[in-house]
């Protein structure tokens, strides 16, 4: 028996109206930004001088607030996912967030580049990483750190100091590399 056919559904244009009221009920629930909710308009098929009044009237009523949107982010992604500043910094410029309210939210917000919490979600990701040698292991730990959004010397030093916690020498002798 073969599988039904899935119907592939196009969305329905909404109108400028449709689409605030759209908006103005996501808002509602979660913090969206600028960028987020002109995505969403095009998807819906707004017109663009639409797009930029139904913007507009998110912003003047305070359903759309980047700055606002930019402090919770942060917040969030400190707390829950331990992001550093470069995976932050990238995430918020891909939502469409403005750099100067990047650069301001992550100025007033504590803790972005916090070493402690780098060395603690390496020194969980070392118990699960097969490595044959010494240094492949320190490079996957480093991998996994710049993967995070932290900055390349603080990941270099957080995992040297885990790798010298554990007894684990990285130092490769030169005269077996040549």
């Amino acid at each position: 028996m073969l599988p039904a056919k899935k119907r592939v559904t196009t969305p329905r244009k909404k109108s400028a109206d449709e689409a605030l009221s759209s908006l103005m009920r996501l808002c509602a629930r979660a913090e969206k930004s600028s960028g987020d909710a002109l995505r969403l308009m095009t998807r819906w098929g707004v017109e663009s001088a639409d797009r930029q009044k139904v913007l507009q009237r998110l912003i003047a009523d305070r359903f759309i607030d980047d700055r606002r949107y930019a402090a919770a982010f942060i917040r969030e992604k400190t707390n829950l996912s331990s992001w550093g500043e470069y995976k932050i910094r990238t995430s918020l410029r891909s939502k469409g967030v403005a750099e100067e309210i990047i650069n301001e939210a992550l100025a007033e917000s504590e803790g972005v580049n916090n070493i402690e919490r780098l060395q603690e979600r390496l020194s969980r990701k070392i118990r699960s990483i097969k490595a044959d040698t010494p240094y492949s292991l320190k490079t996957k730990l480093i991998r996994y750190g710049l993967s995070l959004g932290f900055p390349m010397d603080a990941v270099i030093e957080s995992a040297e100091q885990i790798l010298k916690s554990q007894n684990i020498d990285t130092e490769c002798d030169t005269q077996d590399t040549f």
